[in-house]
């Protein structure tokens, strides 16, 4: 019997990607993004895709990409 797969919450998909936002400064910087912004997620196995409530496509492999250069 092979074992079921856990059901992934908005509230892990959520931690697992991070936002761009750039200050007035002109410097970015990565913040968390909220359950409640949650819309819909996709594992897709090596990432995960989060779109958010205001449109914005945000993937786990853009944070760990920011993660890296830092």
């Amino acid at each position: 019997m092979a074992e079921q797969a856990k059901e992934m919450t908005a509230a892990e998909a959520a931690k697992a990607v991070r936002r761009t936002v750039v200050g007035k400064d002109g410097a970015s910087k990565q913040v968390a993004v909220h359950a409640e912004e949650v819309l819909s997620f996709k594992d897709y196995g090596k990432h995960l895709v989060v779109v958010t409530r205001d449109g914005q496509k945000l993937s786990s492999a853009d944070a760990k990409g920011a993660e890296t250069e830092a």
